[in-house]
């Protein structure tokens, strides 16, 4: 009766069932894992969002598959702020870059089709590609001193069903933006080969220092970038995100048309939340200031941490909201997991949640509020002896 795509395991898994578990048991919990804004104490100002939201028009129906032009134009205003000349033209609205990934495995992909993507990496590109029936194949970053993208790796795994190249800038959750000389390479590799390049930028602001550039510059390969309020408004309730389209002039015209083809049989995003679009993104400053000072006051409580005699070590992160914890490898990750909430209440990612190639990492994240994340942080430590 059920079609395969849809044949996951859906049992909880160990680490989740424990969490369940000790929560009912009345146990408090420190949770290193949260990484939903809105739980964060990462607030969007309420009069403004509703301001917002009251904006004339928001009773009519008027459709545009590419979006309404009003909010296509603030979104290439965002990224005429970063220095990439985008027109309003070159965007697809879509209700969230899970949408937006999803039309773009349809647009590039017969069933059978691959995708290569990072790893480490968020592990949501799985469901993803199963329900556009799309086969991912992973290439490794590699960790020196800093991550790189291992492109002896990426050729090794490209074959002649390979469509597209996806990476994410920076990435999760190893925090690392994808250089300008990788970013030259990857473009290159991508021409050469008539793939199409993929680059999630959903957490682009997010530096913690200058000169990361977005992936719409670059014009060399059919490119798409995602992104869209959730991370860099703070705004996931929203349920607004893009699609931007770049690349030699007559594939770029081609992607739009079918894109524009694709949208239309879905009309998902809706009317005031468009509308809004300019004020949201305008809110977005504020919400970019308070979440780096949160981002850089954990990590300078993690580094005071770890400055003391430990056998933990944090890899080096140069954006995002994530940060990775080297440990012993005194057990699997995920046994790790549980013996951190079993004997220390600590809810931590594991790291072959993100599909890590060795044991021996934690995920932590860094938009937690300073307090909590300390004091877990500090038991962490503590287990490790």
């Amino acid at each position: 009766m059920f079609s395969d795509r849809t044949r996951w395991n859906r049992e909880e898994n160990r680490i989740s069932r424990t969490l369940t578990e000790l929560r009912a048991a009345g146990v408090p919990i420190l949770d290193l894992a949260r990484s939903n804004p809105t739980e964060c104490g990462l607030f969007s100002d309420g009069a403004c969002l509703r301001q917002a939201l009251a904006q004339p028009g928001v009773a009519l129906y008027q459709p545009d598959p590419q979006g309404i032009l009003e909010a296509r134009e603030a979104v290439s205003c965002y990224y005429r702020e970063l220095g990439a000349p985008l027109g309003a033209g070159d965007l697809i609205l879509t209700s969230g870059t899970s949408e937006g990934y999803s039309f773009l495995f349809r647009l590039l992909c017969n069933p059978g089709d691959e995708v290569l993507i990072p790893s480490p990496g968020y592990p949501l590109f799985e469901f993803l590609a199963d329900l556009c029936d799309v086969k991912l194949v992973r290439f490794p970053l590699a960790y020196d001193h800093g991550w790189q993208i291992d492109f002896t790796a990426l050729a090794g795994a490209t074959t002649e069903r390979t469509r597209a190249v996806v990476v994410v800038h920076p990435n999760n959750p190893t925090g690392h933006y994808v250089s300008e000389s990788e970013q030259g390479q990857l473009s290159e590799f991508c021409q050469s080969r008539g793939l199409a390049l993929i680059a999630d930028e959903v957490f682009l602001p997010f530096s913690l220092r200058d000169g990361h550039h977005s992936f719409t510059r670059r014009n060399e390969a059919l490119s798409f970038t995602l992104s869209g309020l959730s991370k860099i408004c703070g705004l996931p309730q929203m349920k607004l995100a893009w699609i931007t389209v770049g690349g030699p002039a007559a594939p770029k015209r081609e992607a739009l048309e079918r894109l524009e083809l694709i949208a239309d049989s879905y009309l998902s995003v809706g009317m005031p939340v468009q509308l809004a679009a300019k004020l949201l993104l305008e809110m977005r400053h504020a919400f970019h200031a308070q979440t780096m000072a949160r981002i850089r006051a954990n990590l300078l409580a993690l580094d005071e941490q770890l400055s003391r005699p430990t056998v933990c070590a944090r890899l080096a992160c140069e954006g995002g909201w994530t940060a990775v914890l080297r440990v012993p490898a005194l057990a699997s990750d995920e046994e790790l997991a549980i013996a951190l909430l079993k004997e220390r209440a600590v809810h931590i990612h594991a790291g072959h949640f993100y599909d890590f190639a060795q044991p021996g990492h934690l995920v932590v994240s860094l938009i937690v509020p300073t307090a909590d994340f300390a004091e877990g942080i500090r038991r962490i430590l503590e287990h490790f002896g």
